[in-house]
C-alpha cells in the first residue's frame, strides 16, 4: 500500500502535550497519535505513476518518517498500495477527483501512527515546556567530541534534565549533556559544568582543522564556536612563519599552524592543558615543529625571541607528492642514470635543474597569538623591552612581529567605538601609541552588551627596543 502523503498544514502532526513532565521524569511512551487519512487501494505497480501525477499535485500529503507505499490491510492478496490523501474525499480538488474517477480507484482510510521517535528535539520540547518558555527553547547547543554543552538561562533550570534528555534522544553522537555553571575557575578560566543526561564521560576526542583534539572538558578551556576565528587567524599564517602562542589551550592554533609548515612555541598555565596540548603535539605528529611550554603567559613573552634565537627551527620544507617524486626520477632516468636510486633518497633540485639551495634555519618569531579575551591586553607590557639585547635588535630590525590580541569590549553601540576603546587600553599597556594601522577583527557577541574582538598590531620598535 501507497500512502500519498498530504500537506503539512492540513494535517496536525503536532505531538500530545505533557506540560506536567517538565519537571519530572520523561515519559517516552506518553506520546504517542494517531492520524487517519484518505487514501486510494491501487495495484502495487501503478502506485508510482500515482505518486508522480501532476492531477495529485497538491493533494498528496507530506508527513515525514512514514512510508509512502505500504501495504493494503483490507486486501493483502492482490499487493495493492495505498495514497493518503486529506482526510475528506471533499477536500480533493476536481481534477483529483477527475484522476480518480478515471482510473476507477477506489478510496478508503488508512491510519498513521506517530510515536517519540517521529518529533524532533524543538517539538518535544515545545509539548512539555511551560507555554510562556516556548520561545528560544534551548534546543540547540555547542558540540564538541561527543558532549553537547549547553548555557541554559535561569528560567529554563527547573526543566534542565528533561532538556537535556531531549537533546541526548535526538542527537545521534550526543552521549553526555552538560550545562554551564555561572562559576568559572578564576585561575584558568575554564568553565565548571554539571551533568544533565548521558554518561559522565568528559574527556573527548574533537575533531577540527584536520586536527585531533583529546582533553578532559572539565578542566580546559574549549570553545567549539571558534573554529572559524581558529582557521582566520592560521590562513594569516606563511608556511614558514614561526608562531609564539602565549595562551595555547590544548593547540586549536598551534596545531593547524603546525599542519601549514609553521613553526611553534606553545604555553599554557593550566598544567592540564599543558598535558593535553603535549599529548595532541604527539598524536598529530608535529613534534618535529611545536614545543610546549607550562609558564606564566608574561615570562613566556620574556624569553620566546630568545629561545627560538639560540634554538631555531629548521627550515620550512614542502612536502613532495608521489607525482613529483616519480617525476624527479623519471628526470634522472632520462639524463642516463640506470640504477635510480629509491624515491627517499632522489635531490629532486638536482633533477629539475634548480639552483642548489643551502638550508637555512627559522630564528625570528613572525607572529605572537594571545587568546585570552577576558585579560591577554593585560599582559602586553611584557613586550617592553623584549628586543633590546643587541644580536635580537639587529636582527629584528624591520622585521618586528605582528601581535594577535584577543579581548573583549562594552562599547557595542558601533564598530568605532569598539575599536577606539580596544586601541586606547593596548596603548596603555604598551606605553607606546600605535603608529603603524591596527586591524579589528569582530569574533562574536558573547553576552548582550559584551562582544569579543582580535586587534592585530605589528610589534612597535619603540616598545621592543626598549629598556625592560
Amino acid at each position: 500500500m501507497s500512502s500519498f502523503k498530504r500537506h503539512q498544514n492540513t494535517l496536525d502532526t503536532r505531538p500530545p502535550i505533557h506540560r506536567e513532565m517538565a519537571q519530572q521524569t520523561l515519559d517516552r511512551g506518553a506520546f504517542k497519535k494517531r492520524i487517519t487519512v484518505l487514501a486510494a487501494s491501487v495495484p502495487a505497480e501503478k502506485s508510482s505513476p500515482f505518486l508522480k501525477s501532476q492531477e495529485l499535485k497538491g493533494s498528496i500529503i507530506n508527513i515525514p518518517k512514514t512510508k509512502s507505499i505500504v501495504q493494503d490491510p483490507s486486501d493483502p492478496q492482490k499487493g495493492c498500495c495505498c495514497s493518503g490523501f486529506r482526510s475528506l474525499k471533499a477536500d480533493l480538488n476536481e481534477p483529483a477527483q477527475r484522476f480518480l474517477k478515471f482510473h476507477d480507484v477506489a478510496t478508503t482510510t488508512q491510519d498513521i501512527d506517530l510515536d517519540y521517535d517521529f518529533w524532533n528535539a524543538d517539538e518535544i520540547l515545545s509539548a512539555v515546556l511551560p507555554g510562556e518558555l516556548l520561545d528560544g527553547a534551548p534546543s540547540g547547543f555547542a558540540a564538541t567530541g561527543h558532549i553537547a554543552h549547553l548555557n541554559l538561562n535561569d528560567e529554563y533550570l527547573p526543566y534542565k534534565h528533561v532538556i537535556g534528555q531531549v537533546i541526548l534522544d535526538k542527537n545521534k553522537g550526543v552521549k553526555t549533556v552538560v550545562n554551564k555553571l555561572n562559576s568559572i575557575d578564576t585561575k584558568f578560566r575554564f568553565f565548571k559544568m554539571e551533568l544533565l543526561a548521558g554518561e559522565p564521560n568528559y574527556v573527548v576526542e574533537h575533531h577540527e582543522s584536520n586536527c585531533v583534539f583529546a582533553f578532559d572538558f572539565t578542566k580546559v578551556y574549549w570553545n567549539s564556536r571558534l573554529h572559524t576565528e581558529h582557521d582566520r587567524l592560521v590562513q594569516l599564517f606563511s608556511a614558514d612563519d614561526v608562531i609564539a602562542d602565549v595562551f595555547a589551550g590544548v593547540g586549536p592554533f598551534a596545531l593547524p599552524a603546525a599542519k601549514k609548515g609553521c613553526g611553534v612555541l606553545a604555553n599554557d598555565l593550566n598544567p592540564e592543558s599543558y598535558k593535553w596540548l603535549s599529548r595532541n603535539i604527539e598524536g598529530n605528529k608535529v613534534q618535529h615543529l611545536v614545543r610546549s611550554f607550562e609558564e606564566d603567559g608574561r615570562d613566556f613573552i620574556k624569553a620566546a625571541a630568545r629561545r627560538v634565537w639560540k634554538n631555531p627551527f629548521p627550515e620550512f620544507t614542502p612536502k613532495i607528492s608521489k607525482s613529483q617524486t616519480k617525476k624527479g626520477r623519471r628526470a634522472l632516468v632520462s639524463e642516463g642514470t640506470r640504477d635510480p636510486a629509491p624515491s627517499s633518497m632522489i635531490d629532486l633540485t638536482s633533477a629539475t635543474s634548480a639552483p642548489v639551495h643551502q638550508p637555512t634555519s627559522r630564528r625570528q618569531i613572525t607572529h605572537f597569538v594571545m587568546n585570552l579575551p577576558d585579560s591577554a591586553i593585560e599582559f602586553l607590557d611584557a613586550f617592553r623591552g623584549v628586543l633590546a639585547e643587541p644580536e635580537l635588535r639587529e636582527a629584528y630590525e624591520g622585521k618586528m612581529p605582528m601581535v594577535h590580541c584577543h579581548c573583549f569590549t562594552r562599547e557595542v553601540e558601533d564598530q568605532t567605538s569598539a575599536e577606539g576603546d580596544i586601541k586606547q587600553r593596548v596603548e596603555e599597556k604598551l606605553g607606546h601609541v600605535l603608529t603603524d594601522a591596527a586591524t579589528f577583527h569582530l569574533v562574536r557577541s558573547v553576552a548582550p552588551g559584551k562582544d569579543m574582538y582580535c586587534i592585530s598590531f605589528r610589534l612597535p620598535q619603540e616598545v621592543a627596543f626598549s629598556s625592560p
